[in-house]
């Protein structure tokens, strides 16, 4: 080995040929490549733009989301008034809840998914490096919470502790990084015996130090793409909570709890089931169709 391949290795330089390894490509040819599939290209601009109106929205159209108009009672959607998704039983703007609502959805969404990833891929990545009793005795850790009844738990949470926001993403936290530590656990496995981890403990670099600068950053472009397949899943589960009202409480929203509302209210007023379902549908499809993109931009079998 020459002196310039091992600085190479120990840099990292030289990743693994795996799926989903961003290193042997330029930013520009993961664009160029992101860009050719269509369904990405519009699920990523349509998230976008549900992003801008979540937070922005509610600042443009000027309304409190609890402001109540005693002129338009269980008005349906109308452009008239400005009510375009209409009001409740209560004269409260669907539209103004609704981006209220997308913006705590997405933020559990977010906040839950970067939990998720930070704690299963150090768990997952310490695991699959030290291997032997360290790694049996993580993963029995990992099948032992498997096989508790996760919405079990997420109730006493919620009945015990209350409804709070940050309860919330803890609770959908608490579980959603086990996926993630298998996964993390499976490509570790195959990148501990590369030739720049063997270089790295050649020259004394301690085990802890090779899991942090060159098992981690190799493992970014799956973690990515495996972060778009799991926001959906925490975004729904929130939705789910919030259905069963064990989500946030008023005066918060979120998704979940107006279609809760909405389907309690359906054969008089469809509009408020219709609305938020349509949104948070919409949402989780261009989650799916970013994250199917950016699989095929960083499989190495598209590269040219």
């Amino acid at each position: 080995m020459t002196p310039s391949s091992s600085s190479s290795d120990l840099t990292g330089s030289s990743a693994p040929s795996d799926p989903c390894q961003p290193a042997s490509g330029s930013a520009r040819s993961l664009l160029v490549r992101f860009a050719r599939n269509r369904a990405a290209l519009a699920g990523a601009a349509v998230l976008a733009l549900v992003v801008l109106a979540c937070f922005a929205g509610p600042l443009w159209l000027g309304r409190d989301p609890a402001q109540s108009d005693w002129t338009a009672l269980s008005l349906p959607p109308t452009l008239q008034g400005g009510h375009w998704f209409g009001t409740d039983e209560l004269g409260r703007d669907l539209l103004v809840r609704t981006l209220i609502g997308g913006r705590v959805s997405l933020e559990v969404g977010l906040l839950g998914t970067l939990a998720a990833c930070v704690v299963g891929v150090a768990y997952g990545a310490c695991a699959g490096y030290f291997g032997g009793r360290v790694d049996a005795a993580m993963m029995r850790i990992v099948d032992i919470m498997y096989a508790i009844p996760y919405m079990l738990i997420a109730i006493l949470m919620m009945t015990l502790f209350g409804r709070a926001f940050y309860l919330v993403v803890l609770t959908i936290a608490a579980f959603s990084w086990l996926d993630m530590a298998r996964m993390v656990r499976g490509q570790t496995l195959s990148l501990r015996t590369r030739e720049f981890v063997d270089a790295a403990k050649a020259m004394g670099v301690a085990g802890p130090v090779i899991v942090a600068r060159h098992i981690v950053p190799n493992l970014a472009g799956v973690v990515i793409v495996y972060a778009t397949v799991m926001a959906p899943g925490i975004v729904l589960t929130e939705s789910v909570l919030s259905f069963l009202g064990l989500g946030v409480q008023e005066p918060m929203t979120s998704w979940g709890v107006l279609i809760e509302d909405g389907a309690q209210k359906l054969e008089a007023m469809p509009w408020l089931l219709l609305c938020p379902a349509v949104m948070l549908c919409s949402t989780l499809y261009c989650v799916g169709f970013l994250g199917d993109g950016l699989r095929d931009a960083l499989d190495p079998k598209e590269r040219s």
